[in-house]
Parts: C-alpha cells; structure tokens; sequence
C-alpha cells in the first residue's frame, strides 16, 4: 500500500511531499536514478546509498528476458538480488518492446514480439506484465501500455491511447488478484496517460484512469523527439488534471532544466538515463550548464569539474584530468563523471524540495534556469 502526504504547494505549483511504501519513505520532488537491468551504470549500490538515492528504477522487460523472473525472485526479489535497502520502482516494459523488439503484433490480447537478445518469441499482456513485476517483487510497479513515437497520426495516437486505458484497467484487476485488498506485501500500482501528442486525446486518457484506484499517475510518451517546448506545453496541460491527492510520475525526463521546470507544473517524480548515459560519454552537468570534456578546452584546465559542487569528485579531481582518463579510455572516467552527475541530480532534488517548503520555489527556478548557458 502507497501513502502520499502533501507537505506543502508553492504558490508556483510546486509540490512537496512524502511517499510511503512498504516500508520506505521517499521526500518529493524525487528523482530515480535508472537501473534498467539491476545496475545503475557505473556505481555500485553502496555508492547510491551514500549519495542519497531514494529508489532506483528497473526494467521489467530486460529482467524478464535476462537474467529471467526466476532467479530474481528465488533470490527475495529485486532489492535482494542487487543488494539494495532502498525502494525499487519497475516500469512495465511497454516503451521497451515498441522501441527494442522487432517483429511486433499488437492485438487486443498484448503485443507478440522476438527478443531483442536472442530472438526468442514472446507475448506480454497486461496480466504477464502485472505478474512478472510481482515476481521481480519491486515497490512500484507501472501498468503496460502502448505508447507512440514523434510524429504520430491522430488515427494511430487515439487508437493507441484507448488501447492502453483498457490495458490500464486489466492490468488494476491483475494486480487486485495478486493479493488480498490492504496486503501490505502487495506492491503499488501507477497508470500511464498517454495520447500522444493530442490534447484531448491526453484529457480522455487522464480523465479514464483517474476513475481507476490507481496509487500514482505517471505521464508517459513524452520525450520521444518530439520539440521541448511542445513537451512542456502538453505537460502544463495534462499534469493538473490527474488527482492531486496522488503521486504524479514524469517518466523519462530529463535535464537538469527539464525538472526545474516540470516541478512547477506539479510533478513529483522523475527519471532520466541522461546522468549516467552522459557520464560514460564524457560529459558533465554543472549549476550553470552541461560541459564535453572531449573539448580540446579542458586539456590543461585544472579547475575543478563543477566549483560549486562538494561531491567527491569535484574535490579529488581536475577537468584536466578527467579528461585524459575519458580519452584514455580508462573506466574511472565514466565511474567518476556518472558518480558526479548522479550527485548533482540528487541534490538539486534537495534544494527544489527545500524551495517549495520554504514558499519561493519561482524565484528559485527562475534563477536557476537563468544562469545556465545551455538547455541542460
């Protein structure tokens, strides 16, 4: 069973609060960093827990596919198996199979696809979705849906988005029938609304799932290439019509700026591979923009990575160096530039929440996204 406490609403729209689930207890605005198959890139869970990560996301289709739900849950579970004490949220697998899987059949029933490992035939329903993150035992689970790349048909996005309410649904009842009503073992649920890139198709979707008892709502099938300010503009739109008693989810947003400015639409939870991805390429997020290391620039910088940061990178390290171990090829460069952003992420999440409660979240985002000189 979910809770959700509202601490406090910024006159911005700013929210903050606390969600309570199976035992963990995670402050909002909160951003998870990804652990698609049972790793965040480059860290190790100690690490995650020093920096204070609240909940880490796994995948449901790449568990299911490797290493298998068996393993997983012989073994107690997510969590046990990565040997993590905090929460674990999976998402279904619905944008992984539509983006990963080739020789796709969507039907009423699910989607059929082969395995992007070994070409293996599979079908995921919303009823094996549901039951395959029982088995991975995580503390949230996501429905299954059917989401839509940029540009998408009108025709294509409303049959879509009416397919994945009616998933929505069967996937609720799947999960009721996982446990007894009030079984504290039982994980949470989240609906997705979907719609594309269509308003009305977006206020159908929301107004559908919010009859459904769903313990959150995640926003899903934004971010699919689709223009940032449309992102924003269909964002602004849809989050104040999901309920405001419960957990709203943008899923897989994204820079720094992109939460600033999602939090002032009511946006209480994030995830991005951006801070991991970015720091195995040989980039950096700092407070006031995003830094390429592979710049010829920062050969013989020796200023720390971001000044304003306390991590432990950034109080060991020069730009210089951590430039030469990237082009060297050495694994510390993708460990120390992930452990870096990893931080970042964590602790803006920090000082948005301590804005919010304090009244004056505006001015703090506006501050922040003015001193930034570039769309990160």
């Amino acid at each position: 069973m979910l809770g959700f406490t509202l601490q406090e609403t910024d006159p911005s729209g700013g929210r903050a609060g606390v969600i309570t689930v199976r035992g963990h207890s995670l402050l909002t605005p909160a951003f998870m960093p990804v652990a698609t198959q049972a790793t965040v890139k480059a860290l190790t869970q100690p690490e995650l827990a020093r920096l204070g990560a609240p909940i880490l996301l796994g995948n449901a289709y790449h568990l299911y596919l490797r290493p298998g739900i068996g393993l997983i849950r012989r073994v107690g579970g997510l969590a046990a198996f990565m040997g993590w004490n905090g929460a674990t949220l999976t998402d279904s697998g619905g944008y992984q199979v539509f983006s990963l899987a080739p020789l796709i059949e969507v039907s009423e029933e699910g989607v059929s696809f082969r395995s992007h490992i070994d070409g293996s035939e599979h079908l995921l329903t919303p009823e094996s979705a549901i039951e395959i993150q029982h088995a991975i035992g995580a503390d949230i689970i996501m429905a299954f849906d059917q989401p839509v790349g940029y540009p998408a048909g009108r025709a294509e996005a409303a049959e879509a988005t009416a397919r994945s309410d009616r998933w929505a649904e069967r996937c609720l009842e799947a999960h009721r029938a996982g446990g007894r009503a009030g079984d504290e073992l039982l994980p949470s649920v989240f609906g997705i609304v979907q719609g594309g890139f269509e308003k009305d198709l977006r206020a159908e979707s929301a107004a559908r799932l919010s009859r459904l008892a769903f313990d959150g709502y995640a926003i899903g099938g934004l971010s699919v290439g689709e223009p940032k300010e449309e992102t924003f503009d269909l964002l602004a739109f849809t989050a104040p019509l999901l309920p405001e008693e419960r957990p709203r989810y943008l899923m897989g947003v994204g820079t720094p700026a992109d939460i600033v400015r999602a939090v002032l639409h009511g946006v209480d939870m994030f995830d991005c591979v951006l801070p991991t991805r970015l720091g195995r390429n040989g980039s950096a997020y700092t407070r006031s923009g995003k830094i390429n290391l592979k710049n010829a620039r920062y050969q013989d910088d020796l200023s720390p990575l971001d000044p304003e940061c306390d991590c432990e990178v950034c109080a060991t390290h020069t730009r210089a160096y951590l430039r030469h171990l990237y082009k060297a090829g050495e694994i510390l460069a993708a460990r120390s530039l992930t452990y870096h952003n990893t931080h970042l992420y964590l602790r803006l999440m920090e000082d948005i929440r301590k804005a919010i409660l304090a009244g004056r979240y505006r001015e703090f985002a506006e501050g922040f996204l003015e001193q930034r000189d570039d769309n990160g």
